[in-house]
């Protein structure tokens, strides 16, 4: 049987990965797939998109320098938004922006709750001597 042990401890692989999903959803609104005239005059859309992989990767630039648990909740939550975006922005008609701000957002938000699982129990001190 297999352990995952290697799942109980936050890596920093899994900070820069938080780091190549925020810079995937800066750049998702001109993916190659993207109907372009899908985007023409959505510029909240854009703006929405680049803000949310900012904030990221500049979550995912804080953890793996000192990690601390509002991170993570940041994660999920800005992971949960990007899921609503569509939705509550109105770009949730045809073309395939809503399903990869879906996608990403469901891997933001997995991501987020397997760091937050990982340091649950880590006091503070812990927490900050992650890298070492």
């Amino acid at each position: 049987m297999s352990d995952f042990g290697f799942l109980k401890t936050h890596r920093t692989w899994e900070d820069w990965c938080g780091m190549l999903l925020g810079a995937l959803i800066v750049v998702s609104p001109w993916f190659p797939i993207q109907d372009q005239p899908t985007i023409v005059g959505h510029e909240t859309m854009i703006l929405n998109a680049v803000a949310v992989g900012l904030v990221v990767f500049g979550i995912s630039q804080l953890e793996y320098v000192a990690l601390q648990r509002w991170q993570e909740v940041m994660t999920i939550l800005i992971g949960l938004w990007l899921i609503a975006s569509p939705y509550v922005l109105g770009y949730s008609g045809g073309g395939f922006l809503r399903i990869y701000h879906t996608s990403l957002g469901a891997v933001v938000v997995l991501l987020g709750i397997l760091q937050l699982w990982q340091d649950w129990d880590l006091n503070d001190q812990d927490l900050l001597g992650h890298r070492q």
